[in-house]
């Protein structure tokens, strides 16, 4: 939104129980008023009359995204405020500022506003939302999975046990194996069994999950954008899912560029006086999606071939997606292979370079047909 004197502007500090406001009205350069509110829906309807009682023929606020989400947006929009969420770490700082309270949060915010210096971040609708969470969810369980195992290995390790039916655990004959287990000790024993229910019910929760998932990427609003990302090598429909919710709006990347860098996959970078030096990727940005592409590029060490499920995988989906996603195998294994064999590159480094132009290609898939609209 443009600077206008007709524009009243509002900063909002957020936390769970109260809103710190500080208001610039419409013709005033500097914030004239600041009050406290609850953050409940009765306080918020008060506040919107009050603020649009001040004149002006535009109420615009902004408040940091955190873990107050987006209900606050919602809410104020819906009661005829122009409201947006603003990136955290891209608020501008002094160097020598070393007071922080909710008052001058919202008052900075106020201010930075009117000026156009803040970032907006670009919010899901509330049905988007609600896929990222359910994305969200399973991650959450995944990780949960992990530490189980860790803790039910580790304890069985301590008492000398040792599985030697094959090369890998949590198979079907290690699970198997696990259950019929006995320790003398019925202390023991009940702490095993309580570590092995736990393992078996977070089990159980990842299965319903991924039948939900499995469901949500059918429906209307998911199923093509997640039949295109299921063309690419490494990426099935937990991957493409996660991309799809993370992201929601793949427009808003005007070049591949653009989204690279929202992923935190651009490599770090310090320049001055003449001198150049380029670090290890930023990590900015949304971290799920990072990971997932990660985890992807690591089928591009293998040669470029399209086996039996991946050819399953494509039926019925555009050709010039399954250009793209051919042309990303070809180039990212010769990626891989020039990093890790001529440059002697750490295999965890050449993984990163290959997802950072994995996402390259994911950008030209989900687009490839405003690309050729354009053209």
């Amino acid at each position: 939104m443009s600077m206008s004197q007709n524009i009243t502007y509002v900063g909002l500090d957020a936390h769970s129980k109260s809103i710190n406001v500080a208001v610039i009205p419409a013709g005033s350069n500097t914030v004239d008023e600041e009050w406290q509110v609850a953050n409940e829906q009765r306080s918020l309807r008060r506040l919107s009359k009050r603020l649009l009682k001040m004149g002006g023929e535009t109420v615009y606020a902004a408040y940091e995204a955190g873990p107050c989400g987006y209900a606050l947006k919602r809410s104020l929009e819906a009661l005829g405020i122009e409201c947006d969420v603003v990136a955290p770490s891209l608020i501008p700082v002094k160097p020598g500022e070393r007071v922080k309270t909710d008052k001058r949060d919202a008052r900075k915010l106020a201010t930075l506003l009117r000026g156009e210096l803040l970032t907006m971040v670009h919010p899901p609708n509330e049905r988007e939302e609600a896929l990222r969470d359910l994305m969200r969810a399973r991650e959450d369980a995944k990780k949960e999975l992990m530490s189980a195992r860790h803790r039910l290995s580790k304890m069985v390790m301590r008492y000398g046990y040792r599985f030697t039916g094959t090369k890998g655990n949590w198979t079907q004959k290690h699970m198997a194996w696990l259950r019929q287990l006995k320790f003398s000790e019925s202390h023991a024993q009940y702490a095993f069994d309580n570590y092995l229910l736990s393992l078996e019910q977070i089990e159980e929760r990842i299965g319903m999950l991924d039948a939900r998932v499995v469901e949500a990427a059918a429906e209307k609003d998911c199923a093509k954008l997640v039949g295109w990302l299921r063309c690419f090598r490494g990426i099935d429909t937990v991957t493409a899912m996660t991309i799809v919710a993370e992201l929601h709006d793949f427009q808003r990347f005007s070049n591949p560029e653009a989204f690279m860098s929202y992923l935190g996959l651009t490599p770090s970078e310090y320049s001055s006086g003449g001198r150049s030096k380029r670090g290890s990727i930023t990590k900015t940005g949304n971290s799920h999606v990072r990971r997932v592409l990660v985890e992807a590029a690591w089928n591009y060490n293998h040669r470029p071939s399209v086996g039996i499920t991946l050819k399953k995988r494509r039926v019925g989906q555009p050709a010039a997606v399954i250009a793209i996603a051919d042309r990303a195998q070809q180039r990212l294994y010769k990626k891989y292979k020039r990093m890790t064999e001529g440059h002697k590159k750490p295999p965890n480094i050449a993984a990163v370079a290959v997802a950072r132009e994995l996402a390259g290609f994911i950008w030209a898939a989900l687009n490839h047909e405003f690309i050729h609209a354009s053209a």
